[in-house]
């Protein structure tokens, strides 16, 4: 996520490294290289004249704390100002109403809208224990209606019927008496769009929206259109009373121009981003984290919150002991791999470790990819018990036989226990007195509640840039 523009302003802090101080001539010099990586990320100009303008004021005169070089004091000034740029704080939604609290959500065709409202449900079923229903008054695209409600089913939420024949004010007024009936504590309206922003659309939109009188009105916006998203969202807020965006795509969104923009054009915070097709892949919207990110520090609260979400403690326990007794089989690198695909994959978690903006995307493209992981799970899952647990067995017939049950061929199935093996022979030289040390370090690592303590885990304490 935004990798073209990490690279781009990592080069730019490079201008002051090795400088003692920071002078007028080598600050212009780092804000000239920092606004032409914000011009490639797809920035929109006011917002990087109003960024840079600020940054410049502050720079100049700027006392370099000890244990700072002129480069992380630099670096740290611009985290500081691109934070508040993008919004400061989080900003949660605000459900404090008397049941139901009505989520309108309105965005464009293609902007991933009613695939957001899904992932939304799923975030307030699951995060914060709410009881929702979901209802569709999109009368217009095909198939709108019956894909909102496979989706609903997907993530275990009510769904409200609906069909094309009936009024969108009235789909809505109806699934408001069936929400307060039932005890929902939240109706979540899926809207109709279009492929660009017109009167009709508008007029529909405002209507249902005084109508309704939802206390979140969202927009969803495609992250790829760039500074064009924020424009989209700004003409959209002028005629609507929005009270915040989602952001859509950011895991394909190499540039952030979007991300960067939003907030200051329009004046509404972003509280979500879509980070993949799945519908558990949708992140709260961390001003603060998502810069540290973009300027190669990590993310290693949103790292730790994620691992104590999505890995399974007693699993990974299990195997942890395993190895301590220097076993380690086909099983415990399939659940490996999976709980890792659930995390989002190596490349998302590669994003949120501290020092990877630094990594050419070179060598991160030679880490194993998601593609690769889900090949390496298939292959495993289609042996038997047995050849999982005493891989010399896996000979000549086997292999194809293992080969054509995944939809792969021999030659994948050897890369397998060739990485397999390399990493069992680890294994065993940990074994014993190695093992037991780092469980022990794991533990010390361990705060209340299981949660680790930051402050022992890199990027935290002590100098706070990796570079």
């Amino acid at each position: 996520m935004f990798d073209n523009l990490t690279e781009r302003l990592s080069n730019s802090f490079k201008a002051l490294q090795g400088k003692n101080k920071l002078s007028e001539d080598n600050i212009k010099e780092a804000i000239r290289e920092v606004r032409r990586s914000l011009l490639e990320a797809d920035v929109a100009l006011d917002v990087i004249k109003f960024f840079l303008d600020k940054v410049q004021e502050k720079a100049i005169g700027l006392k370099v704390s000890e244990g700072l070089t002129p480069s992380q004091a630099f670096i740290k000034l611009v985290e500081s100002e691109l934070t508040d740029i993008i919004g400061g704080q989080n900003e949660a939604l605000n459900l404090a109403t008397q049941p139901p609290a009505v989520v309108m959500v309105a965005g464009l065709q293609g902007s991933g809208k009613t695939t957001s409202i899904a992932k939304l449900a799923r975030y307030l079923k699951e995060e914060q224990k709410k009881k929702v229903l979901v209802v569709s008054a999109d009368v217009y695209r095909p198939a709108a209606i019956e894909q909102l409600k496979i989706l609903a089913e997907q993530i275990g939420v009510d769904f409200f019927p609906s069909t094309v024949d009936d009024k969108p004010e009235k789909i809505v007024s109806d699934a408001k008496k069936l929400a307060q009936s039932k005890f929902h504590d939240v109706l979540l309206v899926d809207t109709a769009g279009r492929l660009h922003i017109d009167e009709q659309m508008m007029s529909e939109i405002q209507i249902l929206q005084k109508q309704v009188n939802p206390i979140e009105t969202l927009f969803v916006v495609d992250s790829m259109t760039g500074q064009d998203a924020a424009h989209t969202a700004k003409t959209f807020s002028d005629m609507l009373p929005l009270t915040g965006v989602i952001l859509t795509k950011t895991d394909g969104d190499a540039r952030g121009g979007a991300a960067l923009s939003v907030r200051h054009i329009t004046g509404k915070p972003i509280k979500f981003m879509g980070v993949g097709e799945k519908t558990d892949a949708l992140e709260p919207f961390y001003p603060d984290r998502l810069v540290s990110r973009i300027l190669g520090m990590g993310d290693v609260l949103s790292l730790v919150e994620e691992i104590s979400k999505k890995v399974d403690h007693k699993k990974a326990q299990k195997s942890v002991q395993k190895m301590a007794k220097g076993r380690f089989d086909l099983d415990d690198m399939r659940d490996q791999l999976m709980q890792m695909q659930q995390m989002g994959g190596m490349g998302a978690l590669m994003d949120k470790m501290p020092g990877m903006g630094q990594i050419p995307q070179s060598v991160k493209n030679q880490v194993i990819g998601d593609t690769e992981s889900s090949r390496m799970v298939a292959i495993i899952n289609s042996m038997t018990p047995k050849e999982r647990s005493h891989i010399n067995l896996i000979k000549g017939s086997r292999k194809k036989r293992i080969a054509d049950g995944s939809g792969t061929d021999v030659q994948h199935v050897n890369k397998l226990l060739k990485q397999f093996e390399k990493m069992q022979k680890t294994m065993k030289k940990m074994k014993g007195g190695k093992m037991k040390k780092m469980m022990q370090q794991m533990g010390q690592m361990q705060g209340e509640g299981g949660m680790p303590d930051l402050s022992k885990m890199p990027g935290h304490g002590g100098k706070k840039f990796p570079f």
